[in-house]
């Protein structure tokens, strides 16, 4: 069964965005860096999910270019699914638009692949393996 592992959040500053939630009394996981998405990012557990704070290391990246279309703020929502290569397969056979077919390694060593905003409803998409 899919659960949700986490929402991806794009901001400007990491240390501005993750001021609000260490005053709550929430943790805030160490920055960690993907170097092939040029993001860096930390982690905010909530219960069995956790919001994923994203800070654009490159003016050429994903999330740059997210905010300088949409401004900060809600960039996807990642389902965590017990079988990443099985859906993944399931999606192509019934046609569902990837953003790439490659399943690649992201923060923490996830496994992960997205759904392209087109074929979910408007949302960015992300699938990691549980």
């Amino acid at each position: 069964m899919a659960q949700i592992d986490h929402i991806g959040i794009a901001v400007k500053s990491l240390a501005a965005a993750k001021a609000i939630y260490v005053k709550l009394g929430l943790s805030v996981s160490p920055e960690e860096t993907v170097e092939q998405e040029q993001v860096r990012l930390v982690m905010v557990p909530l219960g069995e999910s956790r919001l994923e704070l994203l800070e654009a290391t490159s003016e050429n990246s994903t999330i740059a270019k997210f905010i300088a279309k949409r401004g900060e703020g809600l960039h996807h929502v990642c389902l965590r699914v017990p079988d990443l290569r099985g859906a993944v397969e399931c999606l192509k056979k019934d046609g569902v638009r990837l953003v790439s077919e490659e399943i690649r390694t992201g923060a923490g060593g996830h496994k992960y692949v997205f759904v392209h905003p087109a074929s979910a409803g408007g949302v960015l998409l992300e699938l990691v393996q549980a």
